[in-house]
């Protein structure tokens, strides 16, 4: 953990930095999967999944006994956890639904808006230490509600060849339509130009490691969308003398037992509160399972003193975290005055884990930055917009001008003439 003291604003850029490679150090990785997945396919999938996961694969896909006996494996406690989280996530992902937008823009000139489902979707959720079967609830509950039609989802495979039974029984409680055990830049490339057997998808949702992060921005090129450049988690808390020093403590190391490669940034008005912080850590982190990997995620954090809430909450928009926790007398200023975070979570009772699991709100967020300009995933991620128009020949006659006018002003002769020729035959 390092202490900054009142940064100058022209220092913010290298403070906020993340611990993360540049795209041009992985790129090149990226690439040549790509390459080799799409001339080659299945045998490619194989080839990178014994390099990438140590195991030989003779199918990739989780038959129906696998199902069965994945599902046998999860305890009921779990599973009565799981059922919580659902119907919360269900519920919020529900109420986003919208209806169907109708305006007569000019008499006779009807136009309206309605949302179809995407057909067809990958969801990508990680394995290796923690296997995030709760990213399984938070996409293919809403993916279901939307009304998407195929749900392809790949994990990678352990030692043995088998996914965490605890995604295996989530994805078969949520409708996923059919499971891979293939995971990395490998899923990626095969969600992206489909294989013998891995079908290819419109959209790829879920987070991953920073290869996963660079092979779904990749996978862009060549004609497949994605819910957001979604890499290693990361946290910003902003707590005063109003904050529980052991409780913040706690969301900074639930952060960092993410992985090393996790961020967490603390932004504080009061250097009693950073100095309890600081000790509350040390104190937590010895007794954490994860602690090795938590310690060095906490060796990429920054503990900010600032003199007021006006300069945090500058600084705070600045960095555009994907998950921020306000634990502040003040949390009404911070609340109105945020522009850019994923998700924001708020007072001593509101851990940043409620949202990761069972509050209801999608844990699916931007990182990175990228809070700027994208927004978590939502029922929409999974929706298309349509637009629909009728005119009568009154509506045409009341807009024809205008668009004779502009066409001609553009010197698209062809674009008047379409109306020119109809506006004719109705004065006629």
């Amino acid at each position: 953990m390092k202490i900054i003291t009142n940064p100058n604003r022209k220092d913010w850029q290298p403070i906020l930095q993340r611990p993360t490679q540049t795209v041009n150090d992985i790129e090149d990785v990226v690439n040549e999967v790509f390459e080799s997945v799409k001339a080659k396919g299945d045998v490619a999938i194989s080839k990178f999944t014994k390099q990438f996961d140590n195991v030989e694969l003779n199918t990739f896909l989780v038959s129906e006994n696998e199902m069965e006996e994945a599902c046998q494996l999860v305890s009921e406690a779990l599973k009565k956890a799981i059922a919580v989280a659902a119907s919360n996530i269900e519920k919020f992902h529900n109420a986003q639904k919208t209806g169907k937008v109708v305006v007569e823009t000019t008499e006779g000139v009807q136009c309206w808006q309605e949302k179809r489902p995407i057909t067809n979707i990958g969801l990508y959720i990680p394995g290796g230490t923690a296997p995030l079967f709760s990213t399984v609830l938070m996409l293919a509950i809403p993916a279901k509600i939307a009304g998407c039609k195929e749900i392809v989802l790949c994990s990678p495979p352990d030692i043995n060849g088998n996914i965490n039974p605890a995604i295996v029984y989530v994805a078969n409680l949520c409708g996923v339509t059919k499971v891979f055990k293939v995971g990395g830049i490998q899923a990626i490339a095969a969600m992206t130009f489909g294989t013998e057997t891995i079908p290819k998808v419109s959209k790829i949702f879920g987070p991953g490691n920073q290869f996963v992060t660079v092979a779904k921005q990749l996978a862009t090129k060549f004609g497949v969308a994605i819910d957001m450049p979604a890499g290693p988690s990361e946290l910003l808390v902003f707590a005063d003398d109003a904050a529980n020093a052991a409780f913040v403590a706690s969301d900074v190391l639930s952060q960092a037992e993410h992985g090393v490669d996790s961020q967490v940034l603390l932004v504080s008005t009061s250097k009693e509160i950073i100095e309890s912080v600081m000790s509350a850590v040390q104190k937590q982190l010895s007794k954490l399972p994860r602690k090795e990997i938590a310690a060095q995620a906490i060796s990429n954090s920054r503990f900010i003193y600032v003199e007021n809430k006006e300069t945090a909450v500058e600084l705070i928009n600045e960095y555009a975290p994907e998950h921020f926790i306000i634990c502040s007398e003040s949390e009404d200023y911070f609340i109105d005055n945020i522009e850019n975070a994923g998700s924001v979570f708020i007072g001593n009772y509101t851990p940043e884990s409620a949202g990761d699991y069972a509050s209801g709100t999608n844990h699916t967020l931007p990182t990175n930055g990228f809070s700027k300009a994208y927004s978590g995933v939502n029922l929409d991620s999974f929706l298309k917009c349509i637009t629909f128009q009728k005119i009568s020949k009154l509506g045409l006659q009341n807009i024809g001008s205008a668009i004779e006018t502009m066409a001609e002003a553009e010197g698209l002769q062809a674009h008047k003439n379409a109306v020119s020729i109809r506006l004719k035959e109705i004065n006629n």
